[in-house]
């Protein structure tokens, strides 16, 4: 099996008692939330001084975020539900390997189980990502281009920076047992079956190919040295770098391993670009795009006449940030922000403004990465309002 890196083919403390395990074949239960700030959802405290409470969503706001600190702690990390959190016992969790695509005799259902403990004895690994939402930045279809598309209404808080520890994809692979055949992988999560219009879909779940299993895709137990929270996947989530955030499934509680493509509906009915600037059809949705943010509350007052620290952070899906740019006159002029780091994940960068004037200014940030793609002025329209990668208008006051 050729091993081919993704990015060589890159395309466009919970609260509560656990649940008991349920029949079925080697599936947790799923326990209820508890009732307090974000329940039924989500589980974790939702402060309004450093989250917007977006119902089944919960985003990161950019003023909360301390520009010393590179990770996003896991208790401000944005949270993306389709349903709910679910409550899954660790002590008895089972992640079940199926699927043809699986070594062994005959033409017979293949099945693999492993538990968390099993994973845990595997060699152990550690990745920095961004992990983020796909429609992050879609309120600014509406308010920015005046082209307003439906789905939660994220500015650009659908986003952060985390160390994963876990198990590489490709080790587990290795242990139950890959057909040379295979060519796709579906993750399944273990959260309540997705209902719209009527409409259900089942869990949530999402193929990709098998050469991005043998790449740098991770089973992640851990963020930034403790435990998953429930809110974020525990026990188990896969995580996929670069790849849009509906990839990385949270509470993974089954692997398909196929000798045929596989489809979901989250690849053929979601995560696609259909309508407005695009056709009646498009790719499946994979690698994110370049993006920027300021750490500054929106519509925020600063001081005029003096020096002012202007921090933020850029990131891509593709690869490390190469420049960032920094207008203070509505995009008219830019200057050259200084990166203060190239990690792997995202850039922190910061510009001083010099002694600007009283009055309203408008901010603007873009970024270009490692492939040359750099943030546009207006971002392509979409049925569902993915992927606005524009340039952001950030308006301030001087005072």
């Amino acid at each position: 099996m050729t091993r081919a890196s993704r990015r060589t083919v890159l395309t466009a403390a919970a609260a509560g008692s656990l649940a008991p395990v349920l029949p079925g074949i080697g599936l947790p239960g799923i326990g209820a939330a508890p009732a307090h700030a974000g329940a039924p959802n989500i589980l974790k405290p939702l402060p309004p001084d450093r989250f917007r409470d977006l119902g089944t969503n919960a985003e990161m706001r950019w003023d909360s975020v301390d520009p010393r600190r590179y990770l996003t702690p896991q208790a401000d990390l944005f949270v993306r539900n389709h349903t709910r959190t679910p409550l899954v016992d660790p002590r008895t969790y089972r992640l079940t390997v199926v699927g043809d695509g699986l070594r062994g005799r005959g033409d017979g259902p293949r099945t693999r189980s492993l538990s968390l403990a099993d994973l845990r004895r595997m060699p152990r690994t550690s990745r920095t990502t961004v992990l983020e939402c796909t429609g992050n930045g879609r309120s600014f279809f509406g308010s920015q281009q005046g082209r307003p598309a439906p789905g939660t209404p994220w500015t650009l808080g659908a986003v952060g920076a985390v160390r994963w520890e876990g198990v590489r994809l490709g080790e587990v692979l290795d242990r139950v047992g890959v057909d040379r055949r295979a060519v796709s992988v579906m993750a399944t999560g273990l959260d309540d079956p997705f209902v719209s219009g009527g409409v259900d879909y089942g869990r949530v779940r999402r193929p990709f190919p098998i050469d991005v299993a043998w790449d740098d895709a991770l089973l992640a137990w851990g963020a930034d040295g403790a435990d998953l929270l429930p809110d974020h996947g525990a026990p188990l989530r896969l995580v996929l770098p670069g790849w849009i955030g509906i990839a990385s499934i949270k509470w993974l509680g089954t692997l398909e391993v196929s000798r045929t493509e596989l489809t979901s509906p989250w690849n053929t009915t979601f995560y696609r670009l259909t309508g407005g600037d695009f056709g009646t059809d498009g790719p499946p949705l994979t690698i994110n795009p370049v993006r920027s943010a300021l750490e500054l509350a929106w519509g925020a007052t600063l001081p005029a006449s003096s020096r002012v620290r202007l921090t933020g952070r850029a990131w891509s899906g593709a690869g490390p940030i190469t420049r960032v740019e920094v207008s203070t006159d509505g995009a008219r002029t830019w200057h050259p922000a200084r990166l203060d780091d190239r990690r792997s994940a995202w850039t922190r960068w910061s510009l001083d403004w010099d002694t600007p004037a009283a009055g309203p200014a408008e901010i603007a940030v873009r970024a270009t990465d490692v492939r040359g793609r750099t943030q546009p002025d207006v971002a392509a329209v979409n049925d569902a309002g993915y992927f606005f990668d524009a340039v952001v208008r950030h308006p301030v006051t001087l005072a």
